[in-house]
């Protein structure tokens, strides 16, 4: 038996899956969870070396003999933060994550150092967010100099677990373009921007060899392989980030098909041929990791919104659905702006959450819930909009993440973007993305079928979960375009009280 490993770091949790591809089957799982740093300020930050230990701890939990069986790993890791690295290997600070709001200022000093926001689409494809790498490394520099001098490279989540793993420092395209600082037409490194996040040094010596999407990062060091419990030489697949491994693992490696991942944060993305850059910024202009591009938005307010309610009122996760059920769509008047953890898009990083049309009807704990669990969905078909804007067009959704567990969540997604909601049996997308590509690499670069394909293999791979299915309600879809807009127009009429913050 030869068996592939896909490991997904997550803000929440490190996840581990060993995927059988004859059998088709997922041999086992394990996780451990996380702890995170939060500050007044919109810091949000992790220590890389809980990711090794969670990682150390999962494979605790295989035996042997299936570690030995594992010929190749993929990872894939939460998008943007920021690992400064020292020469000797040594983690230099706390990693930023992709939810740290506190390098406001970062990205505006960024931007107006090559003249605007425009000027950086130009450059690389996309605006200078407070979510992406590029403002976390200026931070460091003003605020951490001596981590900052003594670093001598950027990575990411999914770059350090692979450094980590294989001794090497390298980046992928799709996980790259997430730092703000790659030319995403050209596929490679901005100069210009780069030197915007810092002109006094040669910072990109700094950013790793980028490599293919199909190569692999290197080896399992032989001296971790023995001390895991692996066999041979191991494969590491290049990897990429979450979004980007989760389009594998939701078969979205061809033009027309949509992804929604509803974890955290929200993302909506669909494969394209060629870049996509969108003039308003609202979609996020990535590369994907199969050698194509990942048009992408991002909301930073997902399943947040529902846990922080659901922590509010003591509900149990497995009650949610029944007590959302009992309200109608629409809520009866209630809209939520959900925006707990501040906003990327649309950018009000010091945006608050809010519950408007509260009346003695219809403050109740399911009118609540229901109404963060449509508001997510607004914010995500934000992005479809923004698709069509830039001429893609869709009409299947696949769900990913903790959201797609629920069948009410599934249903208002099928209503609000008016299309079939597709869920696939293995809802551990990124995981098995990454398990998928840890595969193709194998088979291109060891088993010699150099022409195997990214979209063969999740043809063969994936399967549909025919009963977790949901078709849009009439009904219910004219309720939702009327509702959508009035969260606009209450988006619309508070968002300039965030922005004087």
């Amino acid at each position: 038996m030869q068996t592939v490993m896909g490991i997904d770091l997550g803000t929440q949790s490190i996840k581990v899956i060993i995927y059988n591809p004859e059998n088709r089957v997922v041999m086992q799982t394990a996780s451990s969870p996380f702890q995170l740093i939060s500050r007044d300020d919109g810091s949000r930050e992790q220590m890389a070396h809980w990711w090794i230990d969670g990682l150390r701890n999962c494979l605790k939990e295989f035996s042997s003999s299936l570690k030995s069986t594992v010929r190749a790993i993929g990872v894939s890791g939460q998008q943007h933060g920021f690992v400064p690295v020292s020469d000797t290997g040594e983690v230099l600070a706390p990693v930023k994550l992709w939810c740290d709001t506190s390098t406001v200022k970062e990205c505006d000093e960024i931007a107006q150092a090559v003249g605007g926001e425009k000027r950086c689409i130009e450059l690389g494809g996309n605006a200078i967010a407070a979510g992406y790498t590029a403002s976390k490394i200026l931070w460091l520099k003003k605020n951490n100099p001596d981590a900052y001098r003594a670093m001598t490279s950027v990575m990411l989540p999914h770059d350090y677990l692979n450094f980590y793993l294989t001794g090497r420092r390298i980046m992928e395209c799709g996980d790259a373009s997430g730092t703000g600082l790659l030319n995403v037409r050209q596929k490679n490194w901005s100069v210009e921007l780069i030197k915007a996040v810092d002109g006094e040094r040669n910072l990109l010596d700094c950013f790793p060899e980028l490599i293919e999407a199909d190569q692999p990062a290197g080896v399992l060091l032989p001296e971790l392989a023995e001390e895991l419990g692996f066999a041979g030489d191991v494969l590491v697949s290049a990897g990429g980030g979450d979004n980007m491994m989760a389009a594998i693992g939701t078969g979205n490696v061809s033009a027309g098909k949509l992804t929604a991942s509803m974890g955290t944060s929200g993302t909506l993305f669909g494969f394209s041929d060629e870049p996509i850059v969108d003039s308003y910024g609202e979609l996020a202009a990535f590369c994907s990791s199969t050698g194509g591009w990942l048009p992408l938005l991002c909301t930073m307010n997902c399943t947040v919104a529902t846990e922080q309610l659901r922590s509010l009122f003591s509900v149990a996760v497995e009650d949610v659905d029944h007590l959302a059920r009992k309200v109608r769509p629409g809520c009866d008047g209630l809209i939520t702006l959900p925006f707990y953890n501040g906003e990327r898009t649309p950018a009000l990083p010091n945006g608050k959450a809010v519950l408007f049309g509260l009346d003695m009807d219809n403050t109740t704990q399911a009118h609540c819930l229901r109404s963060a669990m449509e508001a997510a969905v607004f914010g995500l078909k934000t992005g479809l909009l923004a698709f069509q804007r830039c001429g893609m067009s869709f009409d299947q959704l696949t769900l990913t993440g903790g959201g797609s567990a629920s069948e009410l969540w599934c249903q208002i997604c099928a209503d609000v973007f008016n299309m079939p909601v597709t869920v696939l049996k293995e809802s551990e997308n990124a995981a098995i993305g990454a398990a998928l590509q840890a595969l193709w690499c194998f088979e291109k670069n060891i088993a010699g079928n150099s022409c195997i394909t990214i979209q063969e293999l999740t043809e063969t791979h994936l399967d549909v979960e025919v009963s977790r299915c949901s078709m849009p309600d009439p009904e219910s879809v004219a309720v939702y375009e009327n509702i959508y807009k009035q969260y606009t127009t209450l988006l619309n009429t508070v968002a300039p009280l965030y922005l004087s913050n």
